[in-house]
């Protein structure tokens, strides 16, 4: 099966919608076995990391649609990246499971960084392969501009792994500023279309 060739993008969208809703669903959250008010505490840092990792595949999903709805065609490259991006992102369930249930202890918060610092350089791999396959006039190039998020963000996770060593709830607080950052609405690829690419 050869890989090099250029293909069509519609499988390659459902494979990944289809992984990104299996990491949404294997996302978990125990249930207390007691009905009471006072059991749901101990449920609260799973509940938090919960939502945070709920947050980024939903960033990651949103983004990964809208570059993909700017490309053409698909090469091989582009394949084996788009499986690098979704490699990183299918760690989350058990990055998130490990740090809810031990309450942000240090080791497995650092450790939802570096998955976190993985899935953002391997979604800049993507987007550089998606750009070299659909050549520098190409409608992502144009959109994306200098992608002052997608610099950001890896330097961010560093910063928010090594603040971890000293207090995880600093690391916390980077992992969390990133998801805010990217989830104020960009909308470059879409005005970048609606004015004819």
């Amino acid at each position: 099966m050869s890989t090099g060739g250029v293909t069509g993008k519609g499988r390659l969208e459902a494979f990944s919608d289809g992984v990104l809703a299996i990491i949404i669903m294997v996302l978990e959250m125990k249930v207390p076995h007691s009905p009471t008010f006072d059991a749901l505490g101990p449920v609260v840092p799973v509940f938090l990391s919960y939502v945070l990792s709920f947050v980024y595949v939903g960033i990651y999903w949103n983004n990964h649609h809208h570059m993909l709805h700017a490309s053409t065609k698909v090469s091989g490259r582009i394949l084996w990246a788009n499986l690098h991006l979704l490699f990183w992102l299918s760690l989350l369930p058990f990055a998130t499971g490990w740090m809810g249930e031990n309450h942000f202890a240090a080791l497995p918060t650092g450790f939802y960084g570096i998955v976190l610092l993985g899935a953002a350089l391997a979604y800049g791999i993507l987007q550089r392969a998606i750009i070299a396959a659909q050549g520098p006039d190409s409608i992502l190039k144009r959109a994306i501009g200098s992608d002052w998020k997608g610099r950001i963000s890896p330097v961010l996770y560093l910063c928010g792994i090594a603040l971890t060593a000293c207090d995880q709830r600093w690391g916390q607080a980077v992992y969390v500023l990133v998801a805010l950052m990217w989830l104020v609405p960009d909308r470059r690829i879409e005005r970048t279309m609606a004015h004819g690419g």
